[in-house]
């Protein structure tokens, strides 16, 4: 008789079903379904996510040799791959990418405490993208040059736990600075990005929206002196600290009013140029607030690693996106059991014992622990 509930079956469990009907009803999602749900589907997928299953072949095979398992890991029926194939290209991926956001909204207050290394109460954003490649004639809805294709996946990251708070998902050919008109501003917040962002228009209206950004300023920008303020050269690496305007016709247009320039020097002695519209932080704390940029980078290279959003289960738009948004949901997913498990292992630690551990059922806090050593109780042989 089968006893105890299963490793997979126990991180399904922190998904809010009553949440994901909602999504599944919103669009529809199981219109003139009769065996193969919606959850199904996406057990399926987060189960190919989770062991780094490589193809539907390799999901339909796995599942299959653990069939008198299905039901307590959460199945209801046998997975078939082409019955998961037609999931996949047919029902909305928005059910997915509503899951997402409702388990990032139950993520970000767990760790809403995470120390990040500064003394700072306000929200802080970094905002990147990154490039999937594709093969242009298999993929030929995601254009990006003549050879190629791609998508491109666009990330707000709350830098206490490196939870995703916003994600768009576009062709390769958009431009990274469009995805700013996609943001809706949080007034108090910091946002750090890179210099491809640098647009003052799109800046001027995180500005007036309240929003603090944190910017690397481009090679040869013109701007005009106004104010040099005190800095401590020797004792830090600030070299200038200054408040400054644009002298750039169409620039000045696009951002009126004055900006705060600092400059500093990085460990290999380069100088590295910032602009922000934040007057009140000490200068020798911008370099610091701009490292914790790289954790969107960390980011996109942890979910490429770890997950299956480089090898595509499908080839329509469909098909590419429901399995990026069930990537991102698992990743939450994880982070959210991470959390309430009270578990101190990184990501990277937990996803690799989970993969292995997924038909067992020793409790996830006891699977976890380090494994106790063996005891002398003096009752043991004594070989010469």
């Amino acid at each position: 008789m089968h006893q105890g509930k299963l490793v997979f079956a126990q991180v399904m469990a922190h998904l809010p079903l009553s949440t994901f009907r909602r999504c599944v009803a919103r669009y529809d999602g199981e219109h003139k379904v009769k065996r193969f749900s919606c959850l199904d589907q996406f057990y399926a997928m987060a189960f190919a996510q989770l062991t780094f299953r490589e193809s539907l072949r390799d999901i339909e095979a796995c599942l299959a040799a653990q069939g008198k398992r299905l039901y307590h890991l959460g199945f209801r029926a046998p997975v078939a791959r082409n019955t998961l194939a037609n999931a996949n290209a047919v029902r909305p991926w928005r059910i997915y990418a509503d899951l997402a956001q409702q388990l990032i909204g139950i993520a970000r207050p767990l760790y809403a405490k995470e120390p990040i290394g500064l003394d700072l109460k306000q929200t802080v954003y970094a905002f990147d993208s990154t490039t999937i490649d594709l093969c242009l004639s298999v993929f030929p809805w995601a254009p990006f040059r003549s050879t190629k294709a791609a998508v491109k996946l666009h990330t707000l990251l709350d830098v206490r736990g490196a939870i995703p708070s916003f994600i768009h998902i576009s062709d390769g050919k958009t431009h990274d600075v469009n995805a700013l008109d996609e943001l809706v501003a949080e007034p108090g917040a910091f946002y750090l990005l890179d210099r491809g962002y640098m647009d003052f228009t799109r800046l001027h209206a995180l500005h007036e929206a309240g929003a603090f950004f944190l910017i690397r300023a481009k090679r040869g920008l013109r701007v005009k002196r106004r104010y040099s303020h005190p800095v401590d050269r020797v004792n830090t690496r600030v070299l200038c600290d200054q408040t400054v305007t644009l002298e750039v016709f169409y620039s000045k247009q696009g951002y009126p009013t004055a900006l705060r320039r600092v400059v500093v020097r990085d460990d290999a002695g380069e100088r590295i140029v910032f602009l922000t519209n934040n007057t009140r932080l000490a200068p020798e704390a911008i370099g610091e607030l701009y490292r914790l940029r790289w954790q969107v980078e960390l980011f996109f290279k942890w979910i490429k690693q770890h997950l299956r959003i480089k090898a595509f289960f499908g080839t329509s738009e469909n098909a590419v996106k429901t399995q990026i948004w069930i990537a991102v949901a698992t990743y939450v997913l994880i982070a959210i059991v991470k959390k309430r498990a009270m578990l101190p292992h990184s990501l990277y630690e937990l996803l690799q014992i989970l993969s292995l551990t997924m038909f067992e059922t020793t409790p996830i806090n006891q699977l976890l622990a380090p494994p106790s050593l063996p005891q002398d109780d003096g009752q043991q042989l004594v070989l010469l």
